[in-house]
């Protein structure tokens, strides 16, 4: 069998196992408690303030080069509602 062919298979067979978009029942959200337990990360006293608003809160983590906030709603189940990426390099100056 050929590569193609067996990816191909492959991706068919397990179509059914993977939720489907607009099937907001399969859709799960990732909230802070599994965020806290499963990613290293740094609690934000304040928000970025391109992210700040009333009602959430931010955790930072690094990755790739690269600063990520995470944004979390502070309501129910406290669900991730944005997230946004900066260079790494805004820390040069921090370093010198």
């Amino acid at each position: 069998m050929t590569k193609p062919i067996l990816t191909l298979i492959c991706a068919v067979a397990l179509t059914p196992m993977l939720p489907q978009p607009g099937n907001a029942e399969e859709a799960m959200a990732l909230t802070y408690e599994a965020f806290e337990q499963s990613v290293p990360h740094i609690d934000l006293a304040v928000c970025p303030e391109p992210l700040q608003a009333p009602g959430r809160f931010c955790r930072l983590t690094t990755h790739a080069d690269a600063l990520n906030v995470f944004v979390f709603s502070e309501d129910g189940d406290q669900p991730l509602i944005a997230m946004r990426s900066w260079s790494g390099e805004l820390l040069v100056g921090l370093m010198d």
